[in-house]
């Protein structure tokens, strides 16, 4: 009796591994399945474009296999638009961190479900996306040459001391210096986002504990919330460079005659005349790609060492 019941026991504990196994099997396929539509969308959309982009840098105009083309990279007027955008980025994306950072920390103190919680959510998540030519005109309808509060401000007589020293009434807008008032109105409720859930991983023990031995505020914030956050913080702020260097509509709405590198590819792309290399908006791509891999390597390194302090 029991030589038979073995067997019998082995026997059904087979089956259901394999039926385990089996519906582990359908649930991967269901995935992968599930995801099908998104990997074509990335293929057609993303990386097939950006591969064209990039490789046609390392073609002539006839075909042939080239680096000649990477001679555009050390023109003086290129390095000076890579060198506007990487300022106009580093600008807004500072800023924008510390503001932003300022507003999660005054959130805290707020209830996480509470109204004003929800309406700060709700409005970054709109904001951060609200971009190009609808963002260009509301700035330029509110200060440009016949903005609105352009010329309140030349009614009132205070536009000669606002103005002046950056152009006539309204001219800032349409300079390289004007594309930070625009962008930090995307970059703020951006840094929201991506820096708030590490304020709320912030446990309230760490406080008691710090303390408990003694500790300050003044020492809580220094000693361990900032070390912390730090990762966060930083990673946003890369997050918040490459969302800005990246930028096109919003600089091409305002100005016309390039400046940073994104609109020099535009003009490039358009214009009958080069820098004297064929294809030079592949070259210029290239550059870009560069830059946004290594910004989100590094981005991804410390996000990976921020979410430590997040489980």
């Amino acid at each position: 009796m029991t030589a038979a019941t073995v067997p019998t026991r082995t026997t059904t504990a087979t089956a259901t591994t394999t039926r385990g196994a089996g519906t582990s099997s359908r649930r991967r396929s269901a995935v992968w399945l599930g995801l099908l539509p998104f990997l074509v969308y990335v293929v057609l959309f993303l990386a097939v474009p950006a591969v064209l982009a990039v490789g046609s840098g390392f073609f002539t105009n006839a075909g042939a296999f080239t680096f000649d083309n990477l001679k555009a990279l050390a023109d003086p007027q290129i390095q000076s638009q890579f060198l506007a955008s990487f300022g106009v980025s580093a600008v807004t994306a500072i800023i924008g961190a510390i503001v932003g950072a300022v507003i999660c920390f005054a959130l805290m103190g707020t209830k996480p479900d509470g109204m004003l919680r929800s309406v700060v959510d709700s409005a970054s998540s709109v904001l951060a996306q609200f971009g190009g030519v609808m963002l260009a005109f509301a700035f330029i309808a509110l200060i440009g040459f016949n903005g609105i509060l352009t010329k309140l401000l030349v009614q009132a007589g205070l536009t000669s001391n606002i103005f002046n020293s950056f152009g006539h009434n309204g001219a800032l807008l349409y300079q390289i210096p004007g594309l930070v008032i625009p962008y930090l109105y995307f970059q703020v409720p951006l840094m929201v986002l991506t820096f708030m859930p590490a304020m709320e991983g912030l446990k309230a023990t760490w406080g008691e504990a710090n303390a408990t031995l003694g500790g300050t505020r003044f020492t809580y914030w220094t000693r361990i919330a900032m070390p912390i956050l730090a990762p966060a913080f930083f990673g946003s702020l890369i997050l918040l460079f490459a969302n800005a260097f990246s930028s096109y509509a919003t600089a091409a709405a305002l100005i016309s005659q390039g400046g940073i590198i994104t609109l020099s590819i535009k003009q490039q792309l358009t214009s009958e005349t080069v820098v004297g290399v064929a294809n030079v908006a592949g070259v210029l791509a290239l550059g870009m790609v560069i830059v946004m891999v290594v910004l989100m390597g590094l981005y991804a390194l410390l996000q990976r060492r921020a979410s430590r302090w997040q489980r």
